[in-house]
């Protein structure tokens, strides 16, 4: 079954390679979307593929990169729309 999570990221998530990261390992886990800094220091992402690959993707925001520090992730889950044909930063 394929899914859509909007995430949310917040803590020390911007300058630690987090957007890029995400990026590696959302191709690797073959999810769709999106990743980017939001203006409030949050990281804001949309991923879209199989439920499995995507909530994988999910709990690796819950950590990161080695120098990031999460303090809180908020995940809402919504139908596929097959909006997106790869993962980008933007």
């Amino acid at each position: 079954m394929k899914v859509r999570a909007h995430v949310l990221v917040s803590g020390r998530v911007q300058g630690v390679y987090f957007r890029q990261s995400t990026l590696s390992e959302a191709q690797a886990l073959g999810v769709t979307g999106w990743v980017r800094n939001s203006m409030d220091g949050r990281v804001e992402a949309v991923f879209e593929g199989e439920e499995h690959s995507v909530k994988m993707l999910v709990n690796y925001c819950r950590e990161g990169p080695p120098k990031a520090k999460v303090t809180n992730l908020d995940v809402s889950y919504g139908p596929f729309k097959s909006e997106f044909k790869n993962f980008v930063v933007l």
